[in-house]
């Protein structure tokens, strides 16, 4: 860690919680871990030891705390951005890609030898990947033990465990009592439920109104509902189909998500989707304490304290909205995105038809979009063509999407497809691949957002220095310069018609 062990006991003894997600507390006398706003009495400064991560807190023996709970904390990694390559394989794993199959294909995955991953998780998570993966499934079967009524043979399965055994076994060493037995002692979930309902926390502040106006501002008819109360959509993995809702929720910190799904198996990677869409991991204290540094961006960041990045549900649906997007407006973008999903995407199963009032399809395949007939779209042919290239690249090689490399890296990938520009590589790499300092500099937003007291645009390399100073939070200093003329009256806002780049924001 990069605090020092006493600078973290005296957040211990003050139940700091600045720190709660930055560390975690394992005290050598009782083989607990535990996070430092634990209600358990301060252990004695000799008698514990301090982890960045509950994984390396688990990797050296201990437990997770029955009472504070170390699976309900936010998310914070303070190691993230340290190395991009642990940081992409922990969102592979956090969808499930440990559970089956070996180390050796996450790191062909990744692009490098097992052994290089190994060292590179030891030095910066002090565990292995198969620990963390570990400790990943063990913390999720707990909140769903916690948090919902499902046979704990459904827990198993819906944490990743690959057999109920293996599921009891592991209770029993890190918990010293049959997994049943940590219900019996919370009693909190209510009973009675549709679907799997969980809370997923996140470190305030938190603008659910910004997020949530960015997303209804590009819902796609049948498939996405938004309002002020929540947002809804449709979700498919293979022939499978779901719905989920996600809205704020009245415990303090932490969004209320309900999962109708019919493999509870998908549950990780559905998780792990929402975390990204409603980026749960950020850390907005050091976030708005690097930006506010900005003259420009200090007024911007303290008025919408808690800002997020909205992510992307799926890179193949993102990538498409974009390219409807290119010269057009982001309202004409989205209806033709409704038209593309009623014309070709599937209607959900009779079971789910109705549950959420509005949503009646998933988003059409890559496959279904490769070899539909799109000459009827009210579009270029060039930008239809690019379109179909596009689903049959992406229906080839379903990885396309997949963060490989550095930022530099992953968006000269992206521009290899068709239809997708310097622009729309940067937009997809700050909404579906969660690169925080992704940037896309000719945006004309951003310039006019940069204009003088003259009303002087900056020109492009002059916008690209002024943001060098805001690596490595460039995304949030996007959404920022933004949200001031999009998502505060987004119907109101004009395009500058000699800039095609603005438009591709859909």
């Amino acid at each position: 860690m990069l605090m020092d062990a006493d600078a973290c006991y005296r957040a211990l003894v003050t139940r700091d919680s600045r720190f709660d997600g930055r560390l975690f507390v394992g005290v050598k006398t009782t083989g607990i871990y535990c996070r430092p706003i634990c209600p358990a009495r301060t252990p004695k400064r000799e008698n514990v030891t301090f982890f960045a991560t509950a994984t390396a807190a688990q990797a050296a023996g201990f437990r997770p705390c029955l009472r504070c709970r170390p699976e309900s904390s936010p998310d914070l990694a303070a190691w993230r951005g340290t190395s991009n390559t642990v940081t992409r394989a922990l969102a592979l794993i956090e969808t499930g890609a440990l559970d089956d199959a070996d180390v050796d294909s996450l790191a062909t995955r990744l692009g490098l030898g097992e052994r290089q991953l190994r060292r590179l998780f030891r030095r910066h998570l002090g565990a292995s990947p198969i620990s963390v993966a570990q400790t990943r499934r063990v913390l999720l079967a707990k909140q769903l033990i916690h948090q919902t009524r499902l046979p704990m043979t459904e827990v198993a399965l819906g944490s990743g465990f690959g057999s109920v055994r293996r599921f009891n076994e592991t209770f029993q060493r890190l918990y010293d009592r049959p997994p049943a037995s940590l219900r019996r002692q919370s009693g909190e979930a209510p009973a009675g439920e549709d679907g799997v309902r969980l809370d997923l926390p996140y470190r305030a502040p938190y603008d659910w109104d910004a997020l949530i106006g960015f997303l209804r501002m590009r819902a796609i008819e049948g498939v996405e509902q938004v309002s002020a109360a929540g947002y809804a959509r449709t979700i498919a993995f293979g022939k499978d189909h779901g719905v989920l809702t996600v809205a704020p929720w009245p415990k303090p910190d932490r969004l209320s998500v309900t999962i109708r799904f019919p493999k509870l198996g998908a549950l990780p990677a559905i998780i792990a989707r929402v975390r990204r869409v409603f980026d749960l991991t950020a850390d907005p204290a050091a976030i708005a304490e690097h930006l506010a540094r900005d003259p420009a961006l200090a007024p911007r960041v303290a008025a919408r304290p808690g800002l997020r990045v909205p992510g992307a549900w799926d890179g193949f649906e993102l990538a498409v909205r974009a390219i409807l997007g290119q010269q057009i407006s982001v309202a004409a973008a989205t209806l033709l995105a409704g038209r593309i999903v009623r014309e070709w995407g599937e209607p959900l199963p009779a079971t789910l038809a109705g549950v959420v009032p509005g949503l009646s399809h998933v988003f059409p395949s890559a496959e279904r979009l490769a070899s539909a007939d799109l000459s009827a779209l009210p579009m270029p042919r060039a930008r239809s063509s690019a379109l179909k290239t596009l689903a049959a690249a992406v229906a080839a090689d379903p990885t396309l999407f997949e963060g490989r490399g550095d930022l530099s890296e992953a968006t000269a990938r992206l521009k290899t497809l068709p239809g997708i520009g310097e622009w729309t590589a940067q937009y997809i790499a700050m909404r579906q691949l969660r690169e925080p300092d992704a940037f896309p500099t000719g945006d004309v937003g951003l310039l006019r957002a940069m204009a003088g007291p003259d009303g002087r645009r900056p020109t492009t390399p002059a916008l690209q220095a002024r943001a060098e100073a805001w690596r490595p939070w460039r995304a949030y200093a996007a959404l920022h310069l933004w949200t001031g003329e999009v998502i505060a009256d987004p119907l109101a806002r004009t395009f500058d018609e000699k800039n095609p780049h603005d438009r591709e924001a859909a």
